[in-house]
């Protein structure tokens, strides 16, 4: 069944992004936004491509990646429903930073980035409002990256595992046992740590229990005592 606006509506109250807007505003905001869908590994946009859509995910996962010139790949974010990428679209068309593609079935709300500045420009009170909520985005961004300048390794994959659970807790999953999909090198890429040393905490969290491994995923029996890791 096709998303109503009113469906986009609430979707959109979700995100960050948009919290500074009211009812009618995200109904303005959902009448500009269409549906999109994108199979297991299709790519969204490419690096380098002009940026002219953001997108907000209603069910699937997405990862942005980045390529080395000797061509190993860095994911630098993964993306579930609720959450939105590409967003500076709505405000300017600069060349993208980094390749998005779809983990598995993917369906989205795309917003043309021409139709949100026409809706900003006919409302600048919206402009005004998303201006705020990005600049409290990078405020927190650029927080969390002081907090992982200090941290160690161990400290920075325990906080991506608990990010990771709290997404999956988001689609539904129980308070424990939480199925990860995530390889090894996946998790110390958003660490920003070496798969060297992100598996060597991951077996130590596995010999107390915390986790159990799989080929490409994991289950986080206790999220709690992910906690214990980070400092």
């Amino acid at each position: 069944m096709a998303a109503t606006t009113r469906d986009t509506a609430a979707l959109l109250a979700r995100l960050p992004v948009f919290e500074e807007l009211g009812p009618a505003d995200l109904e303005r905001v959902a009448e500009v936004a269409v549906p999109r869908r994108f199979e297991v590994r299709e790519v969204i946009f490419r690096e380098g491509d002009d940026s002219d859509t953001c997108y907000v995910v209603r069910s699937g996962h997405a990862r942005a990646v980045r390529e080395h010139s000797d061509g190993r790949q860095i994911t630098l974010a993964t993306f579930g429903p609720g959450d939105i990428f590409g967003e500076l679209a709505m405000f300017d068309d600069e060349r993208r930073s980094a390749t998005v593609e779809a983990v598995d079935d993917l369906e989205v709300a795309a917003i043309l980035g021409a139709d949100m500045r026409g809706l900003m420009r006919r409302h600048p009170d919206i402009a005004v409002k998303l201006v705020i909520a990005l600049g409290r985005r990078l405020r927190e961004a650029n927080e969390r990256l002081a907090r992982q300048s200090f941290q160690t390794v161990q400290s920075r994959v325990a906080s991506v595992l608990a990010q990771l659970v709290e997404q999956a807790r988001g689609e539904g999953a129980q308070e424990r046992d939480v199925l990860v999909i995530a390889t090894q090198a996946e998790l110390a890429q958003l660490a920003g740590s070496s798969r060297e040393s992100a598996s060597r905490f991951l077996a130590v969290l596995e010999r107390a229990k915390v986790i159990s491994q799989g080929r490409g995923k994991l289950t986080v029996h206790d999220p709690e005592a992910l906690q214990r890791y980070v400092f």
